[in-house]
């Protein structure tokens, strides 16, 4: 297949649902990029800036031209797509629909932050244009947790935000960091975001292993008593985090690379199932199906 009509900087992410997506960046980095945990927009090649509204047109009609209506599913890059206006986006999207016809599915990245200038109005527009799926960092509902990261975030604000999405009728994929709050905050920060979640009600949950390929350094500078959770830590707070959890029909996903233990279910007709299991690694971790340390490709 010939490359791409499209520019990349390089380091690309996107979540692990959207493998089979065309990865298209309308922004490079993250606006905000202070959270301390976060690696992913750190290079010095990924300042935040919006992509040219001319470029990413012409990449879509490029695309269109290349690849017709093969492309089912885009995925709106960099770290928060969702920063941009409301008219920019609807402009992308409309690209989109007009370009390539064959796409079902419009999704990005989403900080709470970028929706506080957004009415529920506008983000109707956008999904009635076919924005349907934001993946939210929530990273936790704790509020000294989230000050401790320097995530920019609360609970409420973090709640506005997810509530909003839902009164538009787009879809969200809310993302829970296990062990976040160290040894020291790992209660409150399962409680506390499992009651953000019981409230938010998402249509889909995921919950990673916080780690750190490039030291904790920068966790360090504002949360100096910090010190990770061990593998049956890690599963002791999930167990906290899971039985506290009252969700309707919730998609819930503990499967990530970063994951000791793979959890798949939906809440909350799955709950008693995955408990079992949780409970049964935390009885006997050395009988337990964990992910073998060199298999968690981070």
């Amino acid at each position: 297949m010939p490359a791409l009509p499209i520019h990349y900087v390089e380091p690309v992410y996107r979540p692990p649902s959207e493998a089979d997506s065309l990865i298209l960046p309308v922004t490079d980095g993250c606006s905000w990029n202070r959270c301390t945990f976060c690696e992913m927009y750190t290079a010095p090649q990924k300042h935040f800036r919006p992509r040219d509204e001319a470029e990413v047109l012409d990449s879509i009609k490029r695309c269109g031209d290349q690849l017709g209506d093969g492309v089912k599913r885009i995925f709106l890059a960099d770290g928060d797509a969702m920063t941009l206006s409301t008219r920019r986006l609807a402009n992308v999207l409309e690209a989109i629909r007009r370009d390539l016809p064959g796409v079902r599915r419009v999704s990005s990245y989403c900080l709470p932050r970028n929706l506080r200038k957004k009415s529920a109005g506008e983000l109707r527009e956008l999904a009635d244009l076919g924005l349907s799926l934001v993946y939210v960092g929530a990273e936790s509902g704790d509020d000294d947790v989230l000050a401790k990261i320097n995530k920019g975030e609360t609970y409420a604000s973090t709640l506005d935000a997810l509530q909003k999405l839902q009164q538009a009728g787009i879809k969200r994929s809310v993302m829970i960091l296990n062990g976040l709050g160290g040894e020291i905050l790992s209660q409150q920060h399962a409680l506390n975001s499992a009651r953000l979640m019981n409230e938010a009600q998402p249509e889909f949950l995921a919950t990673l292993v916080v780690s750190f390929p490039q030291g904790e350094t920068r966790l360090r500078e504002n949360f100096p008593e910090w010190e990770p959770l061990s593998v049956l830590g890690l599963m002791q707070e999930m167990e906290i985090l899971l039985s506290t959890l009252e969700l309707k029909r919730t998609v819930f996903r503990s499967d990530h690379a970063s994951n000791w233990l793979v959890l798949r279910g939906t809440l909350g007709v799955d709950k008693p199932r995955l408990l079992q299991d949780l409970r049964a690694a935390i009885a006997a971790p050395e009988a337990a199906p964990l992910r073998p340390a060199w298999a968690r490709g981070l």
